[in-house]
């Protein structure tokens, strides 16, 4: 009788026609059972909650030149969306492997492409960091083609439970495996004040890295708390406020937007995992093979940049960008966050 009476908890809905939290957003959430839902934010330039619109797919195709039969790598998964695009050049008889480090997203990413049509048989999907392609190519052979899309998926920045934006209460977190490695609050406890400002200026070119460094490394001796998204962003904020009143909410969001973006770099060694994919990405390109890499900053840009035109005069590479391909306007109008994306490519000799 108890069963029977008790009540189903309900559904979350929205509050009014703008939901903010992430948990509220049900329909984007579900996208196969509010296909109409998710049409709609997407036309209003907006990414769906839990989802993410791959960036540049029409020029990395055009790029890569994929086509039956081939074998070829998927360095960062993701949501899938360039794999997807990638999967239905390669059938019949051709195979994909894909790499990921994040434990929740793989395995998601990994059912929806099954669902698909796209089994093991043409998709091997392996939980490891790009940095080891060499572990792949022991598996696959010489690759015909390489794509890395460098940029954090939008699954990730919307959860706040990741800790990856400013813009939502969560823990000051920013792994890309929340299960390795230690979260930025944990990591800012270990820096002296000159290596977080170094941090800032490296990792992200922050113009007031020495003032947010010294208030951080001052808090933190203080025993103030910066363990949440909010607690740094507030911090900053009050860091800034010497700036003149008409720029400063500007100044502050630029801020948070760049010292996020360095801690995250630093919390997942990003540069360094970068460099040692460029080092070994010859010797797993066959002959002829193509590969594309999406940045997203002037950091991982400039190392991209430096290796394909060093390799090229080192004649290892027969061709490589001249410059860099951007998004097209239409892209940028109906995703902004394809704003800051650079798309640099090499054919190997």
């Amino acid at each position: 009788m108890d069963n029977q009476d008790a009540k189903q908890p309900r559904r979350i809905r929205y509050k009014g026609t703008h939901p903010k939290s992430f948990k509220e957003k049900y329909k984007e959430l579900q996208p196969d059972n509010y296909a109409n839902d998710i049409t709609k934010v997407m036309q209003q330039g907006r990414t769906p909650a839990g989802m993410h619109r791959p960036i540049c797919v029409n020029e990395i195709m055009e790029i890569l030149r994929i086509v039956p039969g081939q074998t070829g790598l998927d360095a960062t998964l993701g949501y899938g969306g360039h794999s997807l695009e990638i999967l239905k050049c390669l059938v019949p008889g051709g195979k994909l492997y894909a790499t990921d480090v994040d434990p929740f997203e793989l395995p998601r990413t990994r059912d929806r492409l099954e669902s698909l049509g796209f089994g093991p048989d043409v998709l091997v999907v392996k939980k490891m960091n790009f940095s080891q392609i060499d572990l792949i190519i022991e598996e696959s052979g010489p690759l015909n083609f390489v794509l890395a899309d460098l940029g954090v998926s939008s699954m990730q920045i919307d959860n706040p439970e990741r800790g990856f934006s400013f813009k939502v209460e969560g823990p000051l977190d920013l792994r890309l495996n929340p299960k390795t490695g230690k979260p930025a609050s944990v990591l800012l406890k270990t820096f002296s004040q000159e290596e977080l400002e170094g941090l800032f200026l490296q990792n992200a070119d922050e113009p007031y890295h020495k003032q947010i460094a010294k208030a951080i490394i001052g808090a933190i001796a203080k025993g103030v708390s910066i363990e949440t998204t909010t607690q740094l962003k507030e911090l900053i904020a009050e860091t800034l406020e010497f700036v003149p009143p008409d720029i400063r909410k500007e100044e502050v969001k630029k801020s948070c937007q760049r010292c996020f973006q360095a801690l995250r770099i630093e919390v997942n060694d990003e540069f360094e995992v970068l460099e040692q994919f460029l080092d070994k990405l010859p010797e797993a390109l066959a002959p002829g093979g193509r590969v594309a890499i999406l940045s997203f900053h002037s950091g991982e840009d400039r190392r991209v940049k430096k290796s394909f035109q060093y390799l090229f005069r080192a004649g290892i590479y027969r061709e490589v960008a001249p410059d860099p391909v951007r998004p097209s306007v239409e892209e940028y109008s109906a995703n902004p966050r394809a704003r800051s994306a650079k798309l640099r490519w090499a054919i190997k000799a």
